[in-house]
């Protein structure tokens, strides 16, 4: 008799049991083997324990009731009976005892439970208890089965975790899940069986960003600056760090992006590590990077997208229809958004969680650090880098134009076994002291805090010499007042960019812009746009304008103006809006807003070594908001449901929306590669998306079906919907 793992479908056959099991011991085992590499304390117990949940973790689908379905034979929309109690069964037996393999099956379609809650089931911990008797009548049965069709000899062994428990379980959930689903795609002919994996080859690569650099000079101006800038990516890449967390504080116009990715093969070369992950804190600048580092890192005969990433929404689906969208960590250079990789570390989701396996043994460079997270974040999160940097030998940098050293506040140091560790610059204070002195007097800060209606603002801009750049603090704001401008100035006076576009859009917006931006002649035009344009943009304009925020953004938006310090005359705004209908406040900005009012007030100078004190400001007039604590005790409990609650870099419940009719049609209809899903999507509250009656395609994913246009977004059906209906503009 033949025994299934899944049923057919699509006229494909159905998958054994035995080619089942054997397909995930064998990718899990792989998987463990690569991330226990760079295991320090727990490569041992991950790797055993990955074998014996591997080969019980589907026992359950022997059942009898479930193989009518899994053969065919009945047509059902799930197993009538849930397949992994038995599996879990078998391991908290006396005899074959291990709770971290019971677990791991329990949670490897549905995530962890809370282990809190869990514990006070006692004896039927992590147990399906409605069908806890009946599994106990058929568990023997489909063991003897098992035994036939499967390895199943394994000597009890004590189960021991040395490092932190609760990533040692995500990093074992995490290699079951990726194998789990993984071999079910690749039998649904949804995956290659075969994937090619891209090595890092840090030393060629370096070479090569050599190379690029030297040709750059030869072709570049050699006036003190690039000197300089030249001088900064020779002490990037030659620093020798031995620490696992370094920082770097480099200015706009430093050359960054390059610098620090030198140092990072440099490190990765010297380490032997296998990954290089950059974290950016917003969508629309990552394209500018990855095609940066594809021109610079990719070597011959290489295809440039499997060698550096780009991963923008955190598009993971739990179905299986959907799991092959899950945009996996697999290649050498992973360019993605502080939101995918933070929510990452903190998931229970197996679908996000299958990827974590990948991050042991890589050098992560935190691009922008002060705008990666919130401040009630910083505490688990820094918890986390320091778990990966001692457990799993990642080597973290942290850099930013105005880096605030959140290590050093108490209230998020204390919130890592290493309390106050010390974090090296990777650049020399003689460099980084002749790179800051351009930032003196490149830009004279005032602020107007009188609120201003939609009109008002509107005309009070108009009265500045251009390019003009506007930063509001809503995607709402911004685009009122983009058509604002367009309706009554002439849509060739305005620019718009924000979330509201897929990243194809604002990539165009940013060429369009770049291109105005060299035209001498074309000066009387604003770009408006949301937060996303302060940081990595290589723009240049000639005055700017802040809805007063943080202190952190106001730097980095005065990092858009006046780059190269030509023009003594170049000035940055902060001002207020008065909420009438149009423009809207953001109460997620209130408390920093306060802090940097309060700077504005007493004339404090506007500085890059300010941005950690207002940190340490804000946490001692508002807290924490108890947050982090909650997050940090849960963490401690292994309760990952609250965990993964609790963490959210962006706190709305937002889902992925399709705004291309084909590539939406292709969805349901067919099929559609994660890298062309990601390009034709937004992220929308889904409150909104219920307001609005937005259909659902599948796993979460809608179809956008008001307009849509290359200026506003999906604003533009928006803004229409309540120009029509003559009411307030309320999202």
């Amino acid at each position: 008799m033949n025994y299934y793992a899944h049923s057919p479908k699509d006229g494909i056959s159905p998958q054994t049991y035995a080619a089942h099991i054997s397909g995930v011991c064998i990718r899990a085992t792989r998987y463990a083997q690569e991330a226990g590499r760079f295991a320090q304390k727990d490569k041992g117990i991950l790797l055993q324990t990955i074998k014996k949940a591997s080969v019980y973790h589907d026992l359950g689908k022997l059942q009898a009731e479930n193989q009518e379905v899994l053969s065919g034979q009945r047509v059902a929309k799930k197993l009538p009976v849930n397949h992994v109690d038995a599996g879990v069964a078998h391991f908290l037996r006396e005899e074959n005892y291990s709770v971290f393999s019971a677990a791991v099956i329990q949670a490897h379609h549905v995530g962890f439970p809370g282990f809190s809650e869990e514990m006070n089931k006692g004896e039927l911990a992590f147990r399906d208890v409605d069908i806890a008797l009946e599994t106990e009548r058929e568990l023997s049965t489909m063991e003897s089965i098992h035994n036939i069709l499967a390895d199943s000899g394994f000597a009890p062994e004590r189960e021991e975790v040395k490092g932190d428990l609760s990533v040692f379980l995500r990093m074992l959930l995490s290699c079951i899940a990726d194998a789990d689903h993984t071999d079910t795609a690749i039998n649904y002919q949804k995956y290659p069986a075969n994937e090619a994996i891209v090595s890092l080859r840090p030393g060629e690569r370096l070479v090569q960003l050599d190379k690029r650099i030297e040709e750059l000079n030869k072709n570049g101006v050699n006036d003190k600056r690039n000197i300089l800038r030249n001088e900064m990516y020779k002490a990037c890449r030659d620093a020798d760090v031995c620490a696992n967390i370094s920082s770097c504080d480099s200015p706009v116009g430093s050359g960054k992006t390059t610098a620090v990715m030198a140092h990072l093969l440099a490190q990765a070369q010297k380490r032997r590590l296998r990954r290089i992950f950059v974290v950016l804190p917003f969508t629309n600048i990552i394209r500018q990077s990855v095609e940066t580092y594809r021109e610079m890192l990719v070597l011959p005969g290489e295809n440039r997208d499997d060698v550096v990433a780009e991963l923008h929404h955190r598009a993971d689906f739990e179905r299986e229809e959907t799991r092959h969208l899950t945009a996996l960590w697999r290649a050498p250079i992973i360019v993605t958004t502080a939101v995918a990789f933070f929510e990452t570390l903190a998931s229970n989701s197996t679908a996000t969680l299958r990827r974590l396996h990948e991050l042991p043994g890589s050098a992560v460079f935190i691009d922008e650090s002060h705008a990666a997270l919130p401040a009630s974040l910083l505490p688990i999160a820094w918890r986390w880098m320091n778990i990966f940097a001692s457990d799993w030998s990642c080597y973290w940098v942290l850099a930013s134009g105005s880096l605030n050293r959140f290590w050093s506040i108490p209230e998020i140091a204390s919130a890592s076994a290493n309390d106050f560790i010390h974090v090296p610059e990777i650049v020399n204070d003689t460099i980084r002291c002749s790179l800051s002195e351009y930032e003196h007097n490149r830009i004279t800060y005032l602020s107007d805090l009188q609120p201003k209606t939609t009109v008002e603002l509107a005309k009070w801009i108009m009265k500045f010499s251009g390019p003009r750049l506007l930063i509001l603090n809503t995607v709402q704001s911004a685009a009122v007042l983009a058509d604002y401008f367009s309706q009554n100035y002439g849509r060739e006076h305005v620019e718009h960019l924000s979330t509201a576009l897929t990243s194809t859009d604002r990539d165009h917006t940013i060429e369009n812009v770049k291109a105005r931006l060299t035209d001498v002649k074309d000066l009387n035009w604003t770009l408006i746009a949301t937060s996303c344009i302060e940081a990595g943009m290589n723009l240049s304009f000639k005055n700017g304008f802040r809805e007063l925020g943080s202190l952190s953004s106001l730097l980095q938006a005065a990092g858009r103006i006046n780059r190269d310090g030509s023009d003594i005359t170049a000035e940055m705004w902060t001002f207020c809006i008065y909420e009438d209908g149009m423009l809207k406040l953001n109460p997620g900005l209130k408390q920093a807003s306060e802090v940097l009012k309060g700077y504005l007030g007493q004339d404090i100078a506007i500085i890059p070594e300010l941005t950690t004190r207002s940190i340490s400001d804000e946490i001692a007039l508002y807290g924490l908001a108890g947050k982090h604590k909650k997050l940090l005790i849960n963490e401690e409990l292994q309760n990952f449901p609250q965990v993964e609650h609790d963490f959210k870099v962006i706190d709305s419940d937002t889902r992925l929306v399709v705004v291309d009719p084909a590539v939406a049609d292709q969805l349901r209809y067919g099929s559609v590669d994660w890298r062309k899903l990601q390009k034709a999507t937004v992220q929308i509250a889904k409150y909104k998306l219920d307001e609005l009656k937005t259909p659902v395609i599948l796993d979460n994913i809608y179809r956008w079906n008001l307009e849509y246009d290359d200026f506003l977004g999906y604003m533009a059906g928006i803004v229409k919907l309540k120009k029509y209906s003559g009411s307030p503009i309320i999202i």
